[in-house]
């Protein structure tokens, strides 16, 4: 006997099956992490201080979504597909508002390769980022992404693709989204060259990306200490209450003059030792004193050495 299905039954069928696969596919992402309210529009998911990894299926940033009078605006949604549609998921237990913009801080696809989710959503979602972001995710590091974010959570990320921003940012630019304004804040060289923090003007808030650290020790190995530090200054003279770094809690303008010092701590002293003909390897025990109040971060150990590097090389290059 020959099962034939009815149209109603067969799409009620269809869709149980898509559910329930979408459901698989986000579980246990974002089970532990729910989205907090940081301000009167603006809420907040903040990741593991872990590196992406099977048990963390590659979520390990600070996803931000605004609610506007109309539609959603997300912020850095995240490292996979998988963990974008977590994300929609725990949007969609605050709204049901169509998810219109969305904004990349920098071109490293932790941040940024979950836009893909947004665009299955919405195919017409505007996404935004720094030009540069826009030109070196075409010209490779979006595949690169990709396939390390893959190898890290041994396969938690198979078919994710580029959904590479199209609209590329200016410095200052407002966007205005109904009731809400997002004010781009450009950088030339900080974290990477494709740095764009964003100002929520009306909530006060601002989403720095990864020019922003708490808790956790940043990658400066395609930035600038001075750059990061310039960065820093412009968002201290912002009238902002609420940071979001790129890793790490939330928090007032403590958030930005604790990594600026963290930073200017490393590079300062490198530059000074250097003068006195000392080595990497001979600095890091001073530096580590030095850096008393920073040695809980996750991968303080694993990193420092790495960080004085970079530090002494730009210090050499000045």
């Amino acid at each position: 006997m020959k099962l034939v299905l009815k149209p109603s039954l067969l799409f009620i069928t269809l869709l149980f099956i898509s559910t329930t696969a979408f459901a698989k596919d986000v579980t246990g992402i974002m089970d532990k992490f729910e989205a907090q309210k940081l301000a009167e529009h603006t809420w907040g998911i903040f990741g593991p201080l872990t590196a992406p990894n099977p048990e963390n299926k590659g979520f390990m940033n600070n996803p931000v979504f605004v609610i506007s009078d109309k539609s959603v605006v997300v912020i850095d949604p995240g490292s996979s597909v998988q963990v974008g549609r977590a994300l929609l998921a725990k949007i969609r237990k605050q709204t049901d508002k169509p998810i219109t913009h969305v904004f990349n801080s920098h071109v490293h696809g932790d941040h940024w390769l979950a836009n893909q989710a947004f665009f299955e959503e919405n195919s017409e979602v505007k996404i935004y980022a720094h030009p540069i972001m826009i030109e070196e995710a075409k010209g490779g590091e979006a595949e690169s992404w990709i396939g390390l974010m893959k190898t890290l959570t041994e396969g938690a990320t198979e078919g994710t693709t580029a959904t590479i921003p199209t609209i590329a940012l200016e410095d200052q630019q407002e966007i205005k989204i109904d009731n809400i304004t997002i004010k781009a804040h450009l950088n030339k060289l900080a974290h990477t060259k494709t740095d764009a923090m964003y100002e929520i003007v009306e909530d006060k808030v601002l989403v720095t990306g990864d020019n922003t650290f708490s808790k956790r020790m940043p990658r400066l190995d395609d930035g600038s200490y001075v750059g990061n530090m310039m960065a820093m200054d412009v968002a201290l003279a912002l009238d902002i209450k609420v940071v979001v770094p790129g890793h790490g809690p939330a928090g007032g303008k403590e958030v930005l003059t604790d990594f600026r010092e963290f930073l200017y701590t490393i590079y300062d002293t490198s530059k000074k030792l250097l003068d006195d003909d000392m080595e990497s390897f001979e600095m890091k025990p001073i530096i580590v004193k030095k850096l008393e109040k920073y040695q809980k971060w996750e991968n303080f150990d694993g990193a420092i050495g790495k960080l004085i590097s970079v530090a002494v090389l730009e210090a050499e290059n000045e």
